[in-house]
């Protein structure tokens, strides 16, 4: 059995701190646990940063000032060496809501003085006692949706609030055993290998069974929504997202890894590939679309049962031509 304790313990650690923190002291919470050089990637429009003091600038100073009394509503947790980089590299991944009240602008998106819902992803590389790098994921047209400025037509599957786990068991605090870990990678690689560039040959429904529960659930991103179970699955999502585009690129990732019946990856990007069109009723151009994605999944027996899915929307808009925060404030008349 392989220990992560330390590398937990870690990054409850730094949750802790940002828990105490406020937007005058964020950047001191951040640099209590992180390298003098860490490596940050977030969202559009925050990409790339180095060190805490940026990323308290450009990303939580803002948040804190906006959603205030923030609560961390986490509903996933676990760790693992990193498959990509021939299981060197040890990873703690965290996911669920950062809850608060919306109570001041962030990102022009306004205010509603009540209750938000800030869906997240963080995938966090430890190495000598510090977080090195970390892929923060959060979901910013959620938030949107939930202010109600709705940036988007109507979306092919459901907005919610996003529960987690069926099975509430998401929070892997203690060791777990290494067999259960290998069986949940090998049921997320054999999902990838039929990925591939959608060219396995067989029907959708058909292809989905073969690593998919029937009743399967897929969190996905606001703009194209939740759905469940594998026709629904099809229909909703899968079908319209492979009829928009074409030339897709194989998956490429930066970390993926597993511990008990959750694992997870993300890429930077994921794939590129380009949009025909009619993706969230967008038109075709020929500029090529690139997708950076975090998948988190739960294993029931040898198949995957749930999917929580991050995919960062304004980075697609962008790479098509589109500013989708300029877009929401002129159809919601900012």
């Amino acid at each position: 059995m392989t220990d992560f304790q330390a590398e937990k313990a870690l990054v409850r650690a730094h949750h802790a701190a940002l828990s105490a923190a406020t937007p005058e002291t964020v950047a001191a919470a951040l640099a209590a646990h992180t390298s003098a050089d860490w490596h940050w990637r977030g969202m559009c429009p925050f990409d790339e940063r180095r060190g805490a003091a940026a990323v308290a600038e450009v990303f939580w100073a803002p948040l804190l000032a906006a959603l205030t009394s923030m609560q961390r509503r986490e509903d996933i947790f676990f760790a693992g060496l990193n498959e990509i980089d021939g299981f060197s590299g040890r990873w703690v991944v965290s996911m669920g809501h950062l809850m608060g009240l919306f109570d001041a602008p962030w990102l022009g998106i306004r205010p509603t003085r009540k209750l938000a819902m800030l869906r997240y992803a963080e995938f966090h590389r430890v190495a000598d006692g510090r977080i090195v790098e970390t892929a923060q994921f959060v979901d910013i047209p959620h938030l949107m949706v939930q202010a109600g400025q709705n940036p988007f037509g109507p979306a092919t599957a459901q907005h919610l609030v996003q529960p987690g786990p069926r099975t509430h068991d998401g929070l892997l605090d203690d060791p777990q055993p290494a067999e259960d870990g290998v069986a949940t990678l090998s049921a997320i690689n054999a999902m990838i290998g039929d990925l591939g560039t959608w060219s396995l040959g067989l029907p959708l429904e058909e292809e989905l069974r073969r690593t998919w529960v029937e009743d399967m659930l897929w969190w996905g991103p606001e703009g194209i929504g939740a759905t469940y179970t594998i026709p629904r699955y099809a229909k909703q999502h899968s079908g319209p997202f492979r009829a928009a585009f074409t030339d897709r690129t194989r998956t490429g990732h930066i970390a993926r890894l597993a511990e008990g019946h959750y694992g997870g990856f993300f890429g930077w990007p994921n794939f590129t590939a380009r949009h025909k069109g009619g993706f969230m009723g967008l038109p075709g151009t020929d500029r090529p679309a690139e997708f950076r994605v975090v998948d988190i999944y739960r294993r029931e027996g040898d198949k995957l049962a749930e999917n929580w899915v991050f995919i960062d929307i304004l980075h697609f808009y962008r790479s098509q031509g589109v500013d989708l925060l300029a877009r929401m404030e002129a159809i919601n008349g900012g």
